[in-house]
């Protein structure tokens, strides 16, 4: 049998990409007021006296407090995964565009240009006989977006993808065509880092095979 696992996020594609390895995880999404958690995450930083919050971490605070939250509401007896991805550009931070007429300006910012897509990834370790371990890490990776001209732009914001991914664009479904290249690890532009996962499994002492069954 399996080792029991439970993706903490209702995205598509980080589904998809287990599913590609060979992992069929339970799915929970939480429900963590993302705003409130990064503001008392930037109030620890500057506390602590470790400066302002970085793109790099606050994605690992998202998905550390996705992961506890459905570990802590539900008896999932598994171990759970938490998510969030961020594209970093100029120094600022995009999540998911509030409308298409965002979507459009940010591209409009975007084209022709490299910007940095950080994923946050965290572990709770929730099975009865299981270590109670929490611990994570973040997969950053460069992306070089294509020269889109307006209509391009706009065409591609009425299709409604970039309104529900993080830097409103994929580079595995519709917005492929417009990300010219990457640094770094694909399935962390996706939604989910497997090379990522896999080491921090192994933190745990389970495999990534062990998932698989």
């Amino acid at each position: 049998m399996p080792v029991p696992f439970v993706l903490a996020s209702q995205s598509p594609a980080r589904l998809s990409t287990l599913r590609s390895a060979g992992v069929d995880p339970g799915v929970i999404v939480s429900h963590v007021d993302e705003d409130a958690a990064l503001d008392a995450a930037r109030v620890e930083h500057e506390a602590g006296g470790w400066g302002p919050l970085t793109p790099h971490d606050a994605v690992l605070v998202l998905a550390r407090a996705k992961a506890e939250e459905v570990a802590r509401a539900h008896e999932t007896d598994a171990i759970v995964l938490g998510c969030d991805s961020m594209l970093e550009l100029d120094g600022d931070v995009h999540g998911k565009p509030a409308d298409a007429d965002t979507a459009m300006a940010r591209w409009r910012v975007m084209r022709g240009r490299t910007g940095v897509l950080h994923t946050g990834h965290w572990l709770v370790d929730d099975r009865e006989d299981g270590s109670a371990a929490t611990l994570g890490a973040t997969s950053s990776t460069v992306v070089r977006f294509a020269d889109l001209s307006d209509p391009e732009i706009e065409a591609y914001v009425a299709t409604g993808e970039p309104l529900r991914v993080a830097g409103a664009f994929t580079v595995d479904g519709l917005g492929g065509p417009y990300v010219e290249a990457i640094e770094g690890d694909y399935h962390g532009v996706v939604g989910v880092s497997l090379p990522l996962l896999r080491t921090l499994l192994l933190e745990l002492g389970v495999p990534f095979h062990a998932l698989r069954g």
